[in-house]
């Protein structure tokens, strides 16, 4: 039932922007909004409740009371309302956890010799971005037809270095050799411009500048290089005929559509450039019990609150209360306009329903795979004979070698697939030499002893290791007073001697492995879960090794001290490069005299790395 006096509490807020925090009886925060007219938005819950559809209701059953934050403008109220979602991570909320930032390709044109570089997040630096695309392997495929075109340089430096001779790019006809001089700025610059068309969308524009140019130098008798602007021009007509023109006008844009199951909703997003359809993404949430307006909202506050491009238009399939803030927030402070629409008709509205598809696709897929990953984890939770079906895997694996650098890390699972992001490294302090039951010990103690909401705990707890790694988690467990909490199992490579034909997995209180018989693929899976634990901690105990060796190795230069070490790194790159590095080229560090230089020639070139 809800509370009585919610409806008169939000009559009584002020009309002003900021925050509102719907909380339980508990006082846990149930959800996180913003609004630039707090009375009315607050309000709208508890006097429209009966008009919302019956998940919001479900929302609002469970609000026992809020709390507001005034803020002195809209743009206030979206930075804290992204803040007090981040700390609290409430249970309704939407929260983007795809925040990746999808490839792009750059274009620096204050350099004499533009190139093009493959970046993920935009920088307000005048340089022009083209993208984003859906996937890094069609942002390179894209940048090497632009290399095998229009022959722009490949190489990194910002600025061209001069070379007696071309690299190989020149010699394979990919790059028009700007270092040696082999291309004039205002030739170089020409290909350019036809870059910036074929990347804006206008392919035609640019065929038909390259046919005029080709019957000039035919008429010309330049018959070379009227040859190469046909070869050109039929490069990019076959290009053109591969991609999908979805609108005439040429315009970036990005077009959202949603579709909404059973507490999941779908948001995709169809990105398009220059008239293109260049790709697409597809981001989804559980637990969303708001109604469709807010979440369209949420979304764009969090997905392009960070470093991402924003294209002119973007359009949606249902109109927000914040449409009007939303437009003020995405333009900016530079004049610039970024409008929010909602095309009612025509060629705009078919891109609209496009979008609203791919999202109802997407979901149809989505819940026939977790279907089919609920039905695998209860035939794993049956197998193993767990308490409940293990919807989160933490695995652990520690490496050392011969005692040094002993570290610990742990890998999470949600479902079937890796949540990289709550992955953990723990640098062991404690455990002296290699003593494994005593860095496990640690690092569980390290884990489980301050679990939190953004720590939740597992479904089930994975060590690897035999029967005495198993007994060092249950002992830190009940210490804690956890046991029983959850499920503890370790996971042992099969002992080949002994002729054993698969890896055992071994339970607390049960003397024998658990078999598995034609249910193999459960403990298939449960090993990929291990060898993805120990992939990891393998790589963070190399990356300790190399730290401590180059630490160890540059503290025996006399008169190399703490900042003359991290110039040297920061300056060569690598203990590698400092170690082949000669007099000449060390003396270029800063800070660095001919008296160091020697010591340091002396000292790393005479030790074998």
């Amino acid at each position: 039932m809800m509370n009585p006096n919610l409806a008169q509490q939000s009559a009584d807020l002020s009309s002003l922007p900021g925050v509102y925090l719907m909380k339980d009886k508990s006082g846990n925060v149930l959800y996180v909004g913003k609004a630039r007219d707090l009375k009315k938005r607050v309000s709208s819950y508890f006097t429209e409740a009966g008009g919302k559809d019956l998940k919001t209701k479900a929302l609002v059953g469970k609000i026992d009371h809020f709390d507001t934050i005034l803020t002195g403008t809209e743009k206030e109220a979206v930075l804290l309302e992204s803040n007090l979602i981040k700390q609290y991570r409430p249970r309704y909320n939407i929260i983007l956890r795809d925040d990746k930032n999808y490839p792009s390709l750059r274009l620096d044109i204050d350099s004499p010799f533009p190139r093009l570089s493959i970046v993920r997040k935009f920088k307000k630096d005048g340089a022009l971005y083209f993208g984003p695309f859906a996937s890094a392997h069609a942002v390179r495929e894209t940048l090497k037809l632009i290399c095998r075109m229009f022959k722009i340089r490949r190489c990194k430096s910002i600025n061209v270095k001069p070379r007696t001779r071309p690299c190989i790019n020149y010699e394979m006809e990919t790059c028009s050799g700007p270092c040696a001089g082999l291309i004039s700025q205002k030739d170089y610059r020409k290909g350019i411009n036809d870059v910036i068309l074929f990347l804006k969308g206008r392919s035609k524009t640019v065929i038909e500048d390259l046919k005029t140019r080709m019957m000039k130098a035919a008429e010309a008798r330049n018959f070379e290089a009227a040859a190469a602007l046909r070869d050109k021009m039929f490069a990019l007509e076959k290009t053109l005929e591969k991609q999908t023109m979805v609108a005439s006008d040429f315009k970036d844009r990005d077009i959202l559509g949603m579709a909404r199951g059973n507490e999941t909703a779908v948001v995709t997003v169809l990105f398009i450039r220059g008239g293109r359809l260049l790709g697409s993404s597809d981001f989804f949430f559980k637990k969303v019990q708001v109604w469709d307006g807010e979440v369209i909202e949420s979304f764009l506050n969090q997905y392009y609150e960070k470093d991402r491009f924003v294209p002119d238009e973007i359009f949606l399939a249902t109109i927000t209360e914040e449409t009007d803030f939303l437009e003020k927030w995405l333009s900016g402070e530079k004049g610039r306009k970024v409008s929010i629409l909602t095309p009612q008709r025509g060629e705009k509205k078919r891109l609209v329903l496009m979008a609203g598809r791919n999202a109802q696709h997407a979901m149809e897929t989505h819940a026939a795979a977790s279907s089919e990953e609920t039905g695998f984890l209860e035939r794993l939770r049956h197998c193993l004979r767990l308490s409940r079906v293990p919807e989160r895997i933490e695995c652990f694996d520690l490496s050392n070698l011969a005692g040094s650098e002993p570290v610990g890390a742990m890998v999470v699972f949600d479902g079937l697939n890796p949540n990289k992001s709550a992955y953990r490294k723990f640098r062991v302090r404690s455990a002296e030499g290699a003593d494994d039951y005593g860095m496990l010990y640690e690092v569980m103690k390290r884990r489980y002893g301050k679990a939190d909401d953004d720590k939740p705990f597992p479904d089930l707890l994975m060590v690897d290791g035999g029967k005495g790694q198993l007994s060092v988690a249950v002992h830190v467990l009940e210490e804690l007073g956890l046991y029983g909490r959850f499920d503890v199992i370790s996971i042992a490579k099969k002992d080949k001697e002994r002729r054993e034909t698969e890896d055992k997995i071994f339970k607390p209180g049960r003397k024998n492995p658990v078999t598995f018989g034609r249910e193999r693929d459960l403990l298939l899976f449960l090993q990929r879960v291990r060898d993805e634990a120990h992939r990891f901690v393998i790589s963070y105990h190399r990356k300790r090794r190399a730290m401590g060796y180059e630490k160890s190795v540059l503290d025996t230069v006399p008169g190399v001290g703490k900042k003359r070490k991290a110039l040297l790194l920061r300056h060569m790159g690598s203990l590698e490069r400092i170690r082949k590095a000669t007099l000449e080229d060390l003396l270029k560090v800063p800070g660095i005299d001919s008296k160091v230089a020697e010591e340091i020639v002396r000292v790393l070139q005479r030790r074998e790395l």
